[in-house]
């Protein structure tokens, strides 16, 4: 089948929403009609209403969305058709010689909004701390049915597809030799990259490692002890597997989107609904933010990720992506290139080094990191620019 070429061309992408969008986001959160108080003393059944209160009351009073869509605009974006959908991505190219190109891929509830402050460190590297032969070309895309990315209209854009469609994309931008680095979804869809190898990937960096035994994955998924034969080497591996149990059971969210997507409509119709859900206490750091808890995200952090999805209308397209997953989350998927690997504290499992160097044949680096969580590009981007710097050294 042939390709037009206005169909592969690349277009620079504008975005703009009005005053008028942004007032009915007040009149819509004003108008909340909130639940009773939760029964326990604790985050158990959700959401806690005190939190979401005082969410709603900042976001309708002191948020000003106007500031991160200036950062947004600060930087050059993008729109290209690939597999017959618009993809939308950030661009930045460093002034450095011999810079080396890097697409970083968000997840769930993220966005590119969670990459922002990563993009100056990585790619004018000796106005942060750096030198020049750290330097990036950095390719931040926006998963289909994301922020600004087209939204499928049928089946069939899973992770496996995503991954081959980011191999067309940095072909398209003219880069032979490059690295990718991806955490949630992004990691998956990283790794499946580094499986497909498609000519030109160098390697990659996660920070949310498929390195499980399949057999300890399918175990643990389904609530069942590990199998007799399995035989668990060291306290990183048994508290791994720990860390694995709570996190199968606390994942009500995943399985929602992963089964009902469009069951979840009202996300499109209220603001503070679609708060409470991306504020459940699976990923902890986002919720503890407007529970008197804050700690490296910020309230505006958090607030400017929501208002996206919301501005864009893509609670239910991102939610699909769930749904059309079949791959493991955390398994070992066969990746031969080589790969490095950063531990956040925070993460929701902590990947032994035992499993990540059983997962990863080719493994270049791996760190435990100090501090940082599920996002760490946007919770510790100073700690996370400097592993990319450290762990893809070694491909330049």
């Amino acid at each position: 089948m042939s390709v037009t070429p206005k169909a592969t061309a690349i277009r620079p992408f504008t975005f703009e929403f009005s005053d008028d969008e942004l007032a009915d986001l007040r009149r819509r959160i004003e108008a909340t009609r909130y639940p009773e108080k939760e029964t326990v003393d604790d985050q158990s059944q959700g959401t806690q209403l005190a939190t979401i209160q005082e969410l709603a009351h900042y976001w309708a009073t002191e948020y000003d969305w106007r500031k991160v869509e200036a950062k947004l605009k600060a930087v050059p974006h993008f729109i290209t058709e690939i597999d017959g959908l618009d993809i939308h991505f950030i661009h930045v190219r460093s002034k450095h010689e011999n810079a080396l190109p890097l697409i970083v891929t968000h997840g769930w509830p993220g966005s590119i909004v969670a990459q922002l402050k990563i993009i100056e460190p990585l790619t004018d590297p000796t106005a942060h701390g750096g030198s020049a032969e750290d330097a990036f070309h950095v390719v931040i895309p926006s998963l289909p049915g994301y922020g600004f990315s087209g939204k499928p209209t049928s089946s069939g854009w899973n992770p496996e597809r995503i991954a081959r469609a980011w191999a067309v994309l940095m072909e398209r931008l003219g880069y032979t030799k490059y690295a990718a680095q991806g955490g949630d979804w992004g990691a998956i869809v990283t790794d499946l990259m580094a499986v497909q190898q498609p000519e030109g990937l160098l390697g990659i960096h996660t920070n949310m490692p498929s390195v499980v035994p399949p057999a300890v994955e399918a175990a643990v998924a389904a609530g069942n002890p590990l199998p007799s034969d399995i035989v668990l080497a060291n306290d990183e591996e048994k508290m791994a597997v720990e860390q694995l149990d709570y996190v199968y059971k606390h994942v009500s969210y995943a399985l929602m989107m992963g089964t009902i997507p469009q069951s979840l409509t009202a996300f499109a119709d209220s603001p503070v609904g679609l708060a409470a859900f991306m504020l459940d206490p699976g990923l902890e750091l986002i919720s503890r933010s407007f529970a008197d808890e804050a700690e490296s995200l910020t309230r505006d952090d958090v607030l400017d990720n929501i208002t996206l999805f919301w501005l864009t209308n893509t609670a239910l397209s991102a939610s699909r992506l769930y749904a059309e997953n079949k791959t493991p989350f955390f398994g070992a998927k066969g990746v031969t290139l080589p790969v490095a690997v950063s531990v956040f504290p925070d993460e929701l499992y902590q990947a032994p080094k035992s499993w990540a160097e059983q997962a990863y044949p080719n493994l270049i680096h791996y760190n435990r990191l100090p501090k940082g969580g599920h996002f760490p590009s946007w919770d510790e981007p100073d700690l996370f620019v400097d592993e990319l710097r450290t762990g893809l050294r070694s491909l330049r």
